[in-house]
Formats: C-alpha cells, sequence, structure tokens
C-alpha cells in the first residue's frame, strides 16, 4: 500500500513538472506570432505609418519651400519614406522606390501642407524637431510593442535621432 501511495505521488510529480516545463495550455500570452498580428501591433504599425507619412509631408513642404536644401535632404525623405513603407507592409522594401527617392511633382503646395519657416535653417531646425518629436515617441512606443515590431520603432526611432543630428549640425 505504501508503494502504491509513493507511486502515485511520484507520477503526479512527474506529470506536474512535465506541465511546468512544457507551459500550460491556457497560458495568457500569447504567441509571439500572435502578438505581432494583434489588434493592439495593428493599430501602433497604422500610427508608425501615419506618422512617418506626416513627417514625408513635412519632408516634401521643405523641399518645395527651399529647393536649395534638396542635396541635404532628399537622402534623409527617401528614409522617411521607407521607414513608412516598412510599417504598411509585412516584407520592407531595402531598395528605394522611385516615390521614396523623390518627391511628387507639386507636392507639399496644397492647403493641407505643413507651414515651413522661411529661414532655411529654421526650417532644417523645424525637422530636426519633428525628427527628434517623433523619434522619442516611437522610443516610448517600444513598451506596449511586440517583438518584431519593437524592433522595427527602436530602429526607425534610432534613424530618427540620427537625422535630428544631421539636420542640425548641417552647415
Amino acid at each position: 500500500m505504501a508503494l502504491t501511495r509513493r507511486t502515485t505521488l511520484l507520477a503526479g510529480a512527474a506529470l506536474g513538472g512535465a506541465a511546468l516545463l512544457t507551459g500550460c495550455a491556457g497560458d495568457a500570452r500569447p504567441a509571439p506570432e500572435a502578438a505581432e498580428h494583434s489588434a493592439a501591433a495593428e493599430r501602433l504599425r497604422k500610427s508608425a505609418a501615419r506618422d512617418s507619412t506626416a513627417l514625408l509631408a513635412r519632408y516634401d513642404a521643405t523641399l518645395a519651400a527651399h529647393p536649395a536644401l534638396g542635396a541635404q535632404l532628399r537622402p534623409l525623405r527617401a528614409e522617411v519614406a521607407r521607414h513608412a513603407q516598412a510599417f504598411t507592409s509585412d516584407a520592407p522594401s531595402t531598395a528605394p522606390s522611385a516615390a521614396a527617392s523623390a518627391p511628387p511633382a507639386g507636392a507639399a503646395r496644397g492647403a493641407g501642407a505643413p507651414a515651413v519657416p522661411a529661414d532655411e535653417r529654421t526650417a532644417r531646425t523645424a525637422l530636426a524637431d519633428a525628427e527628434r518629436t517623433l523619434a522619442d515617441a516611437r522610443t516610448k512606443a517600444l513598451l506596449a510593442a511586440p517583438a518584431e515590431l519593437a524592433r522595427l520603432l527602436a530602429s526607425v526611432a534610432a534613424a530618427g535621432a540620427a537625422h535630428a543630428y544631421l539636420l542640425t549640425e548641417a552647415g
């Protein structure tokens, strides 16, 4: 009888240990793949794409107002366009598209275009401030993002901080 109790106890302990090692079926945490495609992650992704598109409009407005800044701003603008694309597609392209490399004809001249300071230096500073503000917001959003989206947000936030530096340190 004592042997049966001991066997039952050992078997129960073994099953309990196996359950702990494999995880419970009722685990409240979603699988990593599910978290990447959750409603919250999709909202965060759409918000990030919208923010990148708004920043892209700022670049277009600044380029339209200050064509002499083109050599400095076009590479940064192309990166921002790739960021917007990365947040809207599952497999972001590493090659710049035609839309990413040059603003559309007549872009940022409409009524909804962001205001651009008349002075070139002030215009660059305004872009740098927008980049810095967005980089800070993306850094804060990392806490709520699933792993892959968090990596993308971190990468784009770092690029935005670098853009801000380049814009403020340039001529």
